[in-house]
């Protein structure tokens, strides 16, 4: 690849705009919720769900239910969406609101990591 198509690359990354929010994994069986902030849902659901598959999420909850029902139990969802306007900026404090938000509305839900 040339070097003028990897800087393209780079500024196309950098000018991303992934979504941001809270994600939740929710036992279909046992009706058990798991929350969690994302900077970048797509990804977040990528690796929790590449980490149970492998039987190595740090969440050993919901590493057993992941073994003992099947990943096809699941439903995985965008809680709430971050809105925002600057991906460069650090939205981590907002994020927390949001998390602390969607945990009282929904007191049974655990936390995907700990």
């Amino acid at each position: 690849m040339d070097t003028g198509r990897k800087k393209l690359l780079k500024e196309e990354y950098k000018l991303r705009r992934p979504e941001m929010g809270i994600i939740s994994y929710r036992c279909k069986s046992t009706g058990e919720s798991f929350l969690g902030i994302s900077k970048d849902t797509k990804a977040s659901f990528n690796s929790n769900s590449f980490k149970l598959s492998s039987g190595r999420h740090p969440n050993k909850n919901l590493q057993e239910l992941w073994t003992q029902y099947g990943e096809n139990d699941f439903e995985l969802s965008v809680v709430k969406v971050l809105k925002y306007k600057d991906p460069a900026d650090d939205y981590t404090e907002k994020l927390e609101k949001l998390f602390d938000q969607c945990l009282t509305e929904n007191q049974d839900a655990k936390r995907i990591w700990k």
